[in-house]
């Protein structure tokens, strides 16, 4: 999967500046830990960290390639995994290029050389790179259509630094670590704004971009972005076409050169991914998918029924894997481990800032992908289904479906999703957080595509939708690579396939839950291959451990931070309601005592601490 790193500056050389280019690449070490390469040429020097799963001999970065005149014209760093290359190389052999690897790096290098700046619309893929055309001396930087991998800039006088995550950047001494009122509003509201970061002056590349930096300025496009198209296929040809596509999509990214497994939680996404996985394996004459599922070994009671989650995982699980006979493994994991503060810094290391929401879930999913890691280089993850088909209960709740604002804040989950309460309310006034959040939800339905005639209830669900799919899902895939890259594991998101979102985006709200259900499209498609238990099971998010001692934990950190004057997040809180909160009883649901104003108050901290961050307010 990879890191990348750049640095281009066509005031100086940077042959002088190759040890800043080595610390910049070394940040990105956990995301390749096989292998390192630098490229330096005049005013610009290109860094790579690499994770091998294609072509583990040819596929070494940064790649040059050469064309006709036989000298070296293009550059290459590059991080993700293009689906289609095996397509792309064929068309791009016919038309005269030559290959000296079997690495999907080499096709998009040369799909640049051939297609130039339209080629990024041919790719297929998760992916985040930067090329370096040597004849035209720019420096052109591209995302994936769905923003699953991340890349990062800081424009400068005279050029721009890159990085596929912060740290890269902020090891160039020309960058702080500065955070104004924008980027801590970020962090302290559960939204993602499309290109923006935490630090002051660090963008981040929109999903669907190319940027492009020359010597003339800068120039920004987006070759792909969501758009509203009639839907005209019949409700049995849209869900034959969903099961379609989700065939293909599935068999294009099980091709790695080194062992792939599966996310198993039981619910309906990642079960539909590991069958079909384990179908296209099967049909192959390969051996049967590896399926991890993750649980905890003492919620300290019984599973206890709460509002977003109503079943346990477990029996699922073991539904799906008697019928497909995957090679499956339980990783089972400590509760009281998830609130240690070595596991939470190196979260916070992976992440450049803290996490804003559900703070047990992400040292719970690093450490999922630390034991997957042990025996698997390759995932495949259902994640995003929810946002792309309607699954979660706020498409389905009248009071979200009309509230002005984000539907993941409001009563049907809004609670979980709010870390605010502990702060200081003279705080929240400065940073305006109530106007950020009505300006930020303005700004997403003004960008919304809507077509002409349709109804009510289609032009609000198409608005929900989009919100999902720019907004709430970009914090999950956040969450994903950073926890996955951190340990070197590359998680692949079948349901993120362009062609699948374009498609399922466009399809009718009466169509999409034509049966009174959550996701029905997909569930239709996908009946045959799952027990009728997950077909029929109600949503249920990624498992929180409902275990005392994870809260106890925590509350021991923050009564320690409350007693150190010198703590930085101190002044940034309400200290009497903080106080109040450490005096109520572990597992209290009251929105103003949850625990998670207790874990971002904690994360926020650390950070403070571990980046030296300059609140610049």
């Amino acid at each position: 999967m990879c890191g990348i790193t750049g640095w281009l500056s066509y005031n100086q050389h940077m042959e002088g500046h190759r040890n800043i280019i080595q610390k910049m690449t070394d940040t990105m070490s956990n995301r390749g830990p096989d292998a390192q390469g630098i490229w330096i040429d005049g005013p610009v020097a290109l860094g790579h960290r690499r994770l091998s799963i294609i072509d583990l001999e040819g596929g070494r970065q940064p790649m040059t390639a050469k064309y006709k005149s036989n000298k070296e014209i293009v550059v290459i760093t590059y991080s993700g995994e293009v689906y289609n290359f095996k397509e792309l190389r064929i068309e791009l052999e016919y038309r005269g290029h030559h290959f000296s690897t079997l690495s999907d790096t080499e096709v998009v290098l040369r799909a640049y050389i051939e297609w130039g700046i339209d080629f990024a619309e041919k790719l297929n893929g998760m992916y985040a790179f930067a090329i370096w055309d040597i004849h035209q001396q720019s420096l052109i930087l591209v995302r994936d259509r769905m923003g699953v991998k991340p890349l990062y800039y800081y424009q400068t006088g005279d050029g721009v630094i890159f990085g596929s995550e912060p740290k890269a950047i902020l090891a160039n001494p020309i960058v702080s670590a500065r955070v104004s009122e924008e980027g801590l509003r970020e962090i302290l509201e559960m939204v993602k704004t499309p290109g923006h970061a935490i630090f002051d002056g660090m963008r981040e590349i929109l999903p669907g971009e190319i940027i492009i930096f020359n010597r003339q300025g800068v120039n920004q496009r987006r070759y792909w972005k969501l758009e509203a198209i009639e839907h005209t296929d019949s409700l049995g040809k849209t869900i034959s076409h969903t099961r379609d596509l989700l065939e293909d999509i599935v068999e294009k990214q099980i091709l790695s050169d080194v062992p792939i497994c599966s996310l198993l939680s039981g619910g309906l996404d990642s079960s539909i991914i590991t069958a079909l996985a384990s179908k296209k394996l099967l049909e192959s004459q390969k051996e049967n998918i590896n399926s991890f599922s993750i649980d905890f070994a003492d919620h300290g009671s019984q599973f206890v029924v709460d509002s977003v989650r109503g079943t346990p995982d477990a029996p699922f699980v073991h539904d799906l894997v008697s019928m497909i006979k995957s090679n499956h493994n339980e990783i089972i994991l400590n509760s009281s481990e998830l609130a240690d503060n070595d596991l939470r810094m190196k979260v916070i290391r992976a992440l450049d800032f803290p996490p804003a929401f559900w703070g047990d879930m992400w040292p719970s999913l690093y450490r999922l992908f630390e034991e997957v890691r042990k025996h698997s280089k390759v995932a495949l993850s259902g994640e995003s289904a929810d946002e792309v088909f309607g699954g979660y209960r706020w498409f389905h709740d009248p009071e979200s479906i009309n509230a002005n604002t984000y539907p993941w804040l409001t009563s049907v989950t809004g609670k979980y999703f709010d870390g605010k309460p502990l702060f200081s309310l003279n705080l929240l006034n400065k940073l305006k957080m109530n106007e950020f959040l009505k300006d930020n939800y303005a700004q997403a339905l003004a960008e919304t595509p809507l077509l002409s005639g349709e109804s009510d209830i289609d032009k609000r669900m198409r608005q929900i939708s989009y919100v999902n799919l720019t907004r709430f899902v970009q914090t999950l895939l956040d969450r994903k690579d950073r926890m996955s890259m951190a340990v070197g594991l590359e998680v692949r998101v079948p349901f993120c396939d362009h062609r699948l979102v374009e498609y399922a985006f466009n399809i009718p709200w009466n169509m999409k839950s034509f049966d009174g259900r959550e996701k029905s499209i997909l569930r239709a498609a996908t009946r045959d291959i799952l027990p009728a238990s997950i077909s029929k099971r109600v949503k249920s998010p990624y498992p929180s451990t409902q275990d005392p001692a994870y809260e106890n934990a925590l509350r021991n950190t923050m009564s320690e931070i409350m007693l150190d004057n010198q703590a930085p997040v101190r002044p940034l809180l309400d200290q009497k309601l903080v106080s109040e909160k450490l005096s109520f009883s572990v597992g209290s649901n009251s929105p103003m005592y949850s625990r998670m104003g207790m874990e971002l108050a904690v994360g926020l901290n650390s950070w403070l601490k571990e980046y030296k961050v300059e609140l610049n307010f």
